[in-house]
């Protein structure tokens, strides 16, 4: 998974700079997700990934949210029927430390090389939860290197391997190789007059710098993160394992303001439009999808966790869950989601006076990052018991995507009820809510019906059930 990859930002998307070879290469054998969506931001999709539940359910309701430990991941549930499981990267539900009730050990994960945040180039990271040490190098690059080690021991004991990787770029603030830059040496002079504000690399503080120079360094940053993925793709060819993984890729949210030029889509990251939640999606599997596929099916990262189980043979939590079953997409008989996916930015009231669901000092981050935030270069984790159910709890910016159409509420600041039909309006500027006020109803109802099964998810009435047995041996 890509940090801030817009789904734009890919060669086979048409992106005019952009050059992306091996996700083009993994676009022209596999299966294209054109319709594929994340939450607005990182942390809750990852825990969506993580989990196939909405991150509203257990408190993630913004980046630097911790998981809580009673929630149920992918990484358990495969660990449980025979796989090896692994995390690369990026972790940002938790601190990665020792002793961390929310490290990737606590959720699932045997082995892992984690950053507690976001990272650069020479990336500071934690193995098995042991003190911060620096690697030298591209980040996503030493990801892969990793990786792939990882996976060369797996092979050795003969052991299934499940793995997450998730990468540090293209976040900001931006850096690249030279070779990579010299790629983008020739962007559009215009792009120079437009400055935006971003981290500086020197400093952590925000700076001021013309577009061209970030889309410069933000774009070779894409460029490398692709060519570590063609590097994995080639490592699992030459241990002919290539045929039988299936390799799946998307992006975390859409593309932030530093990052943004011009767009078809409205909105950014931390939007609920578009540009804040369409990422890029793509799944390699060449014995399990052996022709190409373009699938304009709306699928979303919660789907992640009900489909892995389907093909490793595992159980899914008996909890309320946010996904579903993509295997039948895979297979080319899923023409239509039919249940909707939903999207909500909490706004969490009151919580100077609630009840720390974790201990302060198991919440404090462990590995720098060039981002200086209230005087840390660290990243510090909160998450709280809810007290009560509200009904200013059911505000903020959210929405019902449907087969059909897209409603929006509160989309931007007293913006209201938006209703799209993004076939015909993919850049979300025609608003049909007056011309279709029974659908606004209709979809408005079963939002909210959707939020109250969030709210007693966090209110913790999901925790009170039990663990769902695995059934089923590991498929090679």
């Amino acid at each position: 998974m890509g940090d801030d990859h817009g789904w734009e930002e890919t060669g086979y998307n048409n992106h005019p700079f952009v050059k992306t070879p091996f996700l083009d290469e993994m676009a022209a054998s596999g299966l294209r997700l054109d319709n594929f969506y994340a939450q607005p931001v990182c942390s809750p999709t990852r825990g969506n990934v993580l989990t196939g539940r909405h991150p509203n359910r257990y408190g993630i309701f913004t980046p630097g949210r911790s998981i809580r430990p009673q929630e149920i991941t992918v990484a358990h549930l495969l660990r449980d029927v025979g796989y090896a499981t692994g995390h690369f990267g990026k972790w940002h539900v938790g601190p990665v430390k020792q002793g961390s009730p929310t490290n990737p050990g606590a959720m699932g994960f045997e082995e892992w090389l984690s950053h507690d945040n976001f990272f650069e180039m020479d990336p500071v990271l934690s193995r098995n939860g042991g003190p911060p040490k620096p690697f030298y190098g591209e980040s996503s690059e030493i990801l892969i290197d990793e990786l792939i080690n990882y996976i060369e021991k797996k092979q050795q004991s003969d052991a299934p391997f499940f793995t997450v990787v998730w990468f540090g770029s293209p976040h900001e603030p931006y850096s690249g190789m030279e070779t990579d830059l010299a790629l983008y040496r020739d962007l559009p002079e215009r792009y120079g007059d437009v400055t935006v504000s971003l981290t500086s690399n020197e400093t952590g503080l925000r700076v001021k710098r013309p577009l061209r120079d970030v889309l410069m360094e933000r774009y070779a940053e894409i460029t490398a993160m692709d060519r570590s993925i063609g590097k994995l793709r080639n490592a699992l060819k030459t241990l002919g394992l290539r045929d039988n993984t299936l390799l799946w890729y998307c992006g975390d949210n859409g593309i932030p303001r530093s990052g943004l030029r011009e767009s078809q889509f409205r909105g950014q990251k931390g939007k609920l439009y578009e540009n804040g939640i369409r990422v890029p999606g793509l799944i390699e599997w060449p014995s399990g999808i052996p022709k190409p596929q373009v699938s304009t099916v709306n699928a979303v990262t919660s789907d992640m966790l009900p489909t892995l189980c389907t093909l490793a043979g595992a159980k899914t939590p008996d909890v309320p869950l946010d996904g579903v079953d993509l295997v039948p997409l895979i297979k080319g008989t899923m023409k239509q989601r039919k249940s909707p996916i939903m999207f909500w930015s909490f706004r969490p009231q009151g919580e100077e006076s609630a009840k720390p669901y974790i201990a302060s000092e198991l919440q404090e981050g462990t590995t720098p990052l060039v981002k200086q935030m209230r005087g840390l270069f660290t990243r510090n984790f909160k998450n709280y018991h809810h007290p009560e159910i509200r009904e200013t709890d059911f505000l903020g910016a959210r929405a019902i995507l449907t087969d059909d159409y897209k409603l929006v509420i509160d989309g931007d600041e007293k913006s209201g009820a938006e209703l799209f039909d993004l076939k015909q309006d993919i850049g979300e500027t025609n608003n049909l809510a007056e011309a279709h006020p029974e659908l606004v109803v209709q979809l408005s109802v079963q939002l909210r019906q959707w939020q109250e099964s969030v709210m007693n998810s966090l209110m913790e009435q999901d925790y009170d059930r039990p663990k769902s047995q695995n059934q089923a041996p590991p498929q090679r």
